[in-house]
């Protein structure tokens, strides 16, 4: 079973009667020294991005309206035989019918690269890496117009998240099973400003009993942690904050790194007055020691603040930066994974895979998806799904997909929020020359029929309806119920007294 063919199994006990039509973008692993950019020596990378789209239709006559996107992305690190995953962004359109299948869709997916059993790249240790921050869109442009679309507050998205790679995770673990060679799960959270206590009572959290067997969240990070190795440990002895955190895009922690690493904290030596002679200042100079000779092979120092600020100080001040003291909740999730044992199979990391794409196919669907179209109104929803769907298919069959234009009836640009740039200026240079010994994948039709594209028809019983104060169902379902008068109680008026 392939990740299309996975995901859509696990929308198959969905409540309700639709049909949900699936598109699965991976594209072929390629070099990426983007991910530590301040780590010394930088580690050799090999990314892939992940893009999932998932539209519905209500019956056969029903037009098909897109409803689920997800953006993420795959890092493997060969030297410390570890993965990351990260899910960049999430999003729905609010116009499917319910419940909406945007978390079974995410489970799915997360447990996909999560599971060794189903993992598709060869390393022993994962780490799922999210930062949730809550907005009206993110992947679907206009879409928080619709009246339809609800979405989650701020404290409400980070309970979501939490909810969500808990029950991964727990899935994860009983798949391992227990026992001392069983494999480990650890789960990290942090909510910046606010204590253990303080995050605990924000998300109104239930008690968890101590002895419970599914693994417990821990509020932190994990880069002080020992069970599980991480991406980019750094050299024995050269503390370095660049070795321990990722930058990906659109991520606050970023525009943090680039300031420590843009802080000079060495004290410039003080000036001495410029009166006397010069043997005087001479003397002076030669008073302080010789000068040790320039070491040619010592190790490069990590730039600015990087190697005095530790993880934990790191954390304690990400809770002032602007990003997390606007007002909103934000959170930032890690889970990570060990498997019991390696892979048996170890295939070369840049060697592309069945079903597999090209990078530049992905990016242009993204591109289209995100200037191209707009989920406003039920009608430009069907459109843009009409368009979104119609370029992938024309990639794979090598027609020539036009260039995305911003919809006439929005007049404008459809940026969605992002986090401010980062000072790219600091950045130390990326050396990438080494040429890929694979040739880039080929999409063709049978890659879309076999991977890419796929259907699945459901057809379960209807959620119950809600039920609403006073017993009367949501919906009018309870209309043959006894009715309930309440009767209120009228308090008696108290005669009042003349004055004496």
């Amino acid at each position: 079973m392939n990740l299309r063919d996975s995901l859509l199994s696990a929308l198959h006990d969905l409540p309700g009667t639709r049909e949900f039509h699936i598109h699965v973008l991976v594209t072929a692993p390629a070099k990426n020294n983007s991910l530590y950019p301040y780590a010394l020596p930088r580690p050799r990378l090999y990314a892939q991005d992940i893009l999932v789209l998932l539209s519905e239709q209500a019956n056969p006559d029903a037009p098909r309206i897109l409803v689920t996107a997800i953006e993420a992305g795959v890092y493997h690190a060969p030297a410390t035989d570890t993965a990351i995953f990260y899910v960049s962004k999430v999003d729905s359109t609010g116009q499917g019918i319910s419940p909406s299948p945007t978390a079974t869709l995410v489970r799915a997916l997360v447990r996909w690269y999560c599971d060794p059993a189903t993992r598709p790249v060869s390393s022993r240790h994962l780490w799922v890496h999210l930062f949730a921050r809550a907005q009206g869109q993110y992947l679907f442009p206009n879409s928080a117009d619709h009246e339809s679309k609800k979405p989650l507050s701020d404290v409400k998205l980070c309970a979501w998240w939490r909810r969500v790679l808990g029950t991964v995770a727990a899935d994860v673990q009983a798949g391992m099973g227990g026992g001392a060679d069983a494999g480990k799960v650890r789960m990290y959270y942090v909510l910046p400003g606010y204590n253990e206590m303080e995050a605990e009572q924000a998300l109104r959290l239930p008690a968890t009993p101590p002895d419970a067997a599914e693994p417990r969240w821990q509020y932190g990070h994990p880069y002080t942690q020992t069970d599980i190795p991480l991406p980019c440990p750094p050299p024995e002895g050269t503390p370095n904050l660049g070795h321990f955190i990722p930058s990906f895009d659109d991520d606050p922690k970023n525009r943090f790194m680039d300031e420590l690493a843009l802080t000079d904290s060495v004290a410039s030596p003080r000036k001495r007055a410029r009166t006397g002679s010069a043997r005087e200042a001479r003397e002076a100079r030669e008073s302080d020691g010789p000068v040790p000779p320039k070491e040619k092979d010592a190790p490069p120092r990590p730039k600015g603040e990087l190697s005095k600020v530790a993880p934990d100080e790191f954390w304690e001040r990400m809770s002032f930066r602007q990003e997390c003291v606007a007002g909103a909740v934000t959170g930032f999730f890690t889970v990570g994974v060990s498997a019991p044992q390696a892979p048996a199979v170890r295939p070369p990391p840049l060697e592309p895979q069945a079903g597999q794409v090209p990078r530049a196919m992905n990016k242009r669907v993204l591109t289209t998806l995100l200037t191209g179209t707009e989920f406003s109104t039920a009608e430009r929803a069907r459109q843009a799904t009409e368009i979104i769907e119609s370029a992938v298919r024309g990639l794979c069959e090598g027609l020539a997909v036009p260039a995305a234009k911003p919809p006439s009836s929005v007049g404008g640009s459809l940026a969605l929020p992002r986090t401010p740039p980062r000072r790219s200026a600091a950045l130390p240079s990326v050396d990438d020359a080494s040429p890929n010994p694979f040739d880039e994948p080929e999409a063709t039709l049978e890659t879309y029929r076999a991977h890419i594209y796929g259907v699945l028809t459901v057809s379960n019983a209807p959620l119950p309806p809600k039920v609403v104060p006073g017993g009367a169902a949501a919906d009018g379902a309870g209309a043959g119920a006894p009715k309930v008068n309440v009767l209120a109680v009228r308090k008696k008026k108290k005669r009042s007294e003349p004055p004496t």
